[in-house]
């Protein structure tokens, strides 16, 4: 724009990446903290950590998302657009029923004032104008109360917001006394490393997990491995001359 030459661009150092190792929990401390949890941030957070899905991924979860005869969870355009299956905790298969069904009666009485419309994914709205009132279409974990979509005006639930997840994740990380930095995203990394631990193969945990390249799933590996292999730390050698 300025017409200036901008000479030799070469003689600069490029800036390193930080590479941070993800926080996991065990198995005991993923357990604590979902008890100190309850009704659906429970239930979602347990999701979270059973299927290795991301926050975003779960909140925006349709009621037709789930399979339970398979049993696995559609996940639809997650993050890079791309599709994919989880496996359904059994465990979590009475309570995700009950979850539709409080659905689907909060749906009715949302028709019933009228209301009852979700907000559809890509140009579904334009193709099939009534779906947004199905059951099918619902999200799974809605939201509290309506709220007035910014595009067009029209009364909607949306789903649940992330920060009410987020919040009650580090409520109960507080309350169990887990002196570590635990958020929602803390649940996926529990999900790939504990697989990893139960010896499932890393191309396995790359599919569940949606990563387009296994080198970034090889970074969950850091717990499984003891730094420096076979090398005991010289605290824990016993002492040259030392009498039993």
């Amino acid at each position: 724009v300025l017409g200036n030459t901008l000479g030799d661009l070469e003689a600069f150092a490029r800036a390193k990446r930080p590479h941070n190792l993800p926080v996991v929990l065990s198995r005991a401390e993923v357990h604590a903290l979902l008890e100190r949890m309850e009704g659906m941030h429970k239930l979602l957070a347990s999701l979270l950590h059973g299927t290795g899905m991301r926050l975003l991924a779960g909140l925006r979860l349709r009621t037709q998302h789930l399979h339970f005869a398979y049993p696995r969870i559609h996940v639809h355009q997650a993050k890079g657009k791309k599709d994919r299956y989880v496996p359904l905790p059994t465990s979590l298969v009475d309570a995700l029923q009950a979850q539709i069904e409080a659905v689907r009666r909060l749906h009715e009485r949302d028709l019933t004032d009228g209301y009852g419309e979700v907000v559809l994914p890509d140009a579904l709205q334009r193709k099939y104008p009534n779906a947004g009132r199905e059951l099918k279409w619902q999200f799974l974990f809605p939201s509290g109360r309506l709220c007035v979509d910014p595009y067009g005006g029209a009364i909607r639930r949306h789903h649940l917001h992330e920060s009410a997840l987020q919040k009650a994740v580090r409520r109960a990380a507080a309350a169990c006394g887990i002196h570590k930095r635990v958020g929602c995203h803390t649940l996926r990394h529990c999900f790939a490393t504990h697989l990893l631990e139960a010896n499932y193969d890393i191309r396995t945990v790359q599919e569940l997990l949606g990563h387009a390249d296994v080198s970034t799933t090889m970074i969950y590996t850091h717990v499984l491995n003891r730094p420096g292999v076979g090398v005991f730390s010289p605290l824990d050698q016993p002492r040259v001359g030392s009498q039993t």
